[in-house]
């Protein structure tokens, strides 16, 4: 049997143009002689729809696409993914269709992620169809962890999934589809969606694996792609190695483009610092959207250093990225005379810090405003998560694209962009970490040194170990209670922030709630 799987990247809601590449890759498949041609879960609608799922009309849409699809499906089976009714409920389904006909439904019995749990119900699982006399075991999204229930009663296990891109989820799902196909002894045809809608970012990977398990065809991550095979001749290829550093990056510039593009936004704009996190952000959205759609701006205040004002005039005049500098000094000193008959002859703290984060806000907002540009956050999730950031200052921002990575993360992203050529400043990348919001200002202050802070962050959430579990392996206690204090203090900044582009898998947000009124001591 010869199959095809078409790697797409969709749009939520975008169902004509969703549905004219669906067409074009089946008019393709159909020039090769293909027998199966497999898309994507919900590729016709494009995920996660989240409430449109329950809108007749966004329902109505796709099956009218699927109709539309339908028409050009002769001399080819083909099975796509969409979102349909089903008896007075919404259920993921592969449509499976033939000689023009959609002949039946598959529908996804195991919804587990919360961006469906909510909106989608489940459906019977796995059926089985036959394209040229080959039996297929058809499943949806989750439901091919129950590898058990295939037995033996088909030659080929075809998958349609919408699964979101984590650190390391590649080579999992590798290890995973390389071990059913072993032991069931079938072909495992497996098709992932590809490309960012909002927070999430797809990451393709699709493949088939033969009935030994070796991987016979690997699409390729972060990019559409098409393939077509002899199931039963195909030669087997190797798998190549994931640099997680390297998948983090390109998942990010993906997320970002999609960002952008799919909402019609044209330009962006940040505060350049000096320090490490803007330094990777602006590297990055120069990459993906290039210097003329760039804007940014430098804030310092009395306590910035020269040296990273000049490293933040280096860093864009490196990528010839427009710039302006605009010292805060005389607004901060008017809001703090203003406020004296308030704060009285109160001593400097936390206070004045936070006013210098505010200005910067409001002075980037009306960048923002005036201009139209999209402003992109620059806060790490170490930062994060203890709440080192002012809320209505450094907080603030329509997306943050390095708000699911720990700063050690940063720092080795900073060293791949810099792979080739210096981009960032080395002094950005020797230099101790400082918000210099007050004289001689170091996060080390504040914070535990990051390796440390990195670390016991990332037991307490994505392992969720419990604190006696952390120093048991090691932590000095006063640290790992003082860490745990600063998280959960602060749940009422995360309530707050800006989506976060998901890239491992416990992202704040979605991937993370908790109750922002609570006495349990998680």
């Amino acid at each position: 049997m010869k199959v095809a799987i078409a790697q797409l990247n969709y749009t939520v809601g975008a169902f004509e143009s969703n549905m004219v590449a669906i067409i074009d890759n089946i008019n393709r498949a159909k020039s090769e002689k293909v027998d199966l041609l497999v898309f994507a879960e919900q590729a016709i609608s494009g995920t996660p729809a989240y409430d449109l799922l329950n809108k007749v009309t966004f329902l109505d849409l796709g099956e009218e696409a699927l109709v539309e699809i339908a028409s050009y499906c002769d001399d080819i089976a083909v099975l796509v993914g969409l979102p349909i009714p089903h008896a007075n409920r919404t259920i993921s389904a592969a449509a499976f269709i033939q000689n023009r006909k959609v002949i039946r439904y598959i529908g996804k019995q195991n919804v587990s992620s919360r961006d469906e749990m909510y909106f989608l119900s489940a459906s019977k699982g796995c059926e089985y169809v036959k394209v040229n006399g080959h039996k297929v075991a058809v499943v949806v999204g989750e439901d091919i962890l129950k590898e058990q229930e295939y037995g033996e009663y088909a030659d080929t296990i075809v998958c349609l999934g919408a699964n979101p891109y984590s650190r390391g989820i590649i080579e999992k799902r590798y290890d995973f589809f390389r071990h059913l196909a072993y032991q069931t002894g079938k072909n495992v045809v497996y098709v992932n969606q590809v490309g960012g809608q909002t927070d999430i970012v797809y990451d393709g990977s699709s493949a088939v694996f033969n009935t030994k398990g070796e991987a016979v065809c690997l699409l390729k991550s972060f990019e559409e792609d098409y393939a077509s095979l002899e199931l039963e001749t195909a030669t087997p290829v190797e798998i190549p190695f994931q640099n997680k550093t390297i998948n983090v990056y390109r998942a990010i510039k993906l997320g970002l483009k999609d960002y952008f593009d799919k909402n019609g936004y044209e330009k962006a704009c940040l505060g350049l610092s000096g320090g490490i996190d803007s330094a990777v952000v602006l590297a990055i959205a120069e990459e993906v959207l290039g210097p003329e759609r760039i804007k940014v701006l430098m804030l310092p205040s009395q306590f910035s250093s020269y040296h990273s004002v000049d490293d933040a005039i280096e860093m864009a005049e490196n990528l010839n990225i427009e710039y302006d500098v605009v010292p805060i000094t005389d607004a901060y000193r008017a809001i703090v005379e203003s406020m004296k008959p308030v704060l009285g002859g109160t001593d400097f703290d936390v206070t004045e810090e936070n006013i210098q984060a505010r200005i910067r806000c409001t002075m980037i907002m009306a960048l923002s405003n005036k201009f139209g540009y999209i402003l992109l956050n620059t806060t790490n999730k170490s930062e994060e998560a203890v709440g080192y950031g002012t809320l209505y200052g450094d907080c603030i921002g329509s997306i943050s694209i390095l708000g699911d990575l720990y700063k050690h993360e940063v720092y080795d992203l900073a060293r791949y962009i810099n792979r080739d050529r210096e981009i960032i400043p080395e002094n950005i990348l020797i230099k101790e970490p400082s918000a210099e919001l007050r004289p001689e200002q170091k996060d080390s202050d504040t914070l535990p040194p990051y390796d440390v802070l990195d670390a016991i962050l990332y037991r307490m959430i994505e392992e969720g170990q419990h604190r006696e579990e952390i120093i048991n392996a090691g932590f000095d206690a006063e640290v790992v209670y003082k860490v745990y204090a600063m998280i959960k203090k602060n749940e009422h900044k995360r309530y707050q922030f800006c989506p976060v582009l998901r890239l491992s898998t416990c992202t704040f947000g979605q991937g993370r709630i908790m109750p922002l009124t609570s006495k349990y001591g998680y």
